[in-house]
């Protein structure tokens, strides 16, 4: 597997000794630097890359706005002087953060981080499509904490999304497993006819449904809403034979 990534920091020298890292690592394929994040910006729209080494202390757009920006696809390693950066960093999905002066082992490892995400995900996305042809999977792998889990599907009963992560709730542990994914990402991965998502922010298993009330699914003391553009196909799902 070859990652395509870019760079970016404002200082011209942070930005060569990164690209002589990269040129030593041979997974990764360097497809852009740049000096400014509005450069950056419009490199990533034309060219689009998977990982970015991304510097927060920039002037006019800074680091941590320019990664809300880019694509959901694109991943993030953060890059800065400033350690009181790293609790931002992780708020918006950052796979690692690296603090300045940068050595190469520590660029090698967070690479390799990287490197292991990525497998991982490209694991899991082939497993979604494992099944044969009129045969429906069983389970699905997901990415929590670095590893891949297998949960069995008889075991989920719905399953909350969180801008890129997912909280998948199920009947064998009191606490949800937590998976770097978006919502549309798991919804594929699930066989629609068990599963339906009823709320921008909520999918639930069929079998799982027990009870309803006023628009809203009852799972014990956890109530979740019908959207209003969900509703009619969620009516026309529970009713189905």
């Amino acid at each position: 597997m070859i990652i395509k990534c870019a760079i970016v920091d404002d200082e011209p020298l942070a930005v060569e000794l990164l690209a002589s890292y990269v040129e030593k690592i041979p997974f990764l394929e360097l497809c852009g630097k740049y000096t400014n994040a509005t450069d950056a910006l419009h490199g990533i729209g034309q060219n689009p890359v998977d990982l970015l080494f991304l510097d927060i202390q920039m002037p006019e757009l800074n680091g941590l706005e320019l990664s809300r920006m880019v694509p959901e696809t694109t991943r993030i390693v953060f890059t800065t002087a400033f350690n009181q950066y790293a609790v931002d960093g992780f708020r918006v999905n950052a796979l690692d953060y690296l603090l300045k002066p940068i050595s190469y082992a520590d660029f090698l490892e967070a690479s390799t981080k990287a490197m292991q995400w990525f497998q991982l995900v490209h694991q899991s996305e082939q497993s979604g499509t494992a099944a044969p042809t009129g045969e429906e999977p069983r389970s699905i792998f997901v990415k929590s904490e670095y590893k891949l889990l297998q949960i069995n599907l008889d075991d989920i009963r719905y399953i909350e999304g969180l801008k890129d992560y997912v909280k998948i709730y199920t009947e064998q542990s009191p606490h949800p497993i937590l998976s770097l994914m978006n919502m549309k990402a798991i919804e594929q991965m699930l066989p629609a006819s068990r599963f339906i998502r009823v709320h921008r922010s909520f999918i639930v298993q069929k079998s799982k449904i027990r009870e309803i009330e006023r628009n809203r699914i009852v799972f014990g003391d956890v109530y979740i809403p019908i959207g209003d553009s969900y509703k009619q196909a969620f009516l026309d799902f529970i009713n189905a034979k």
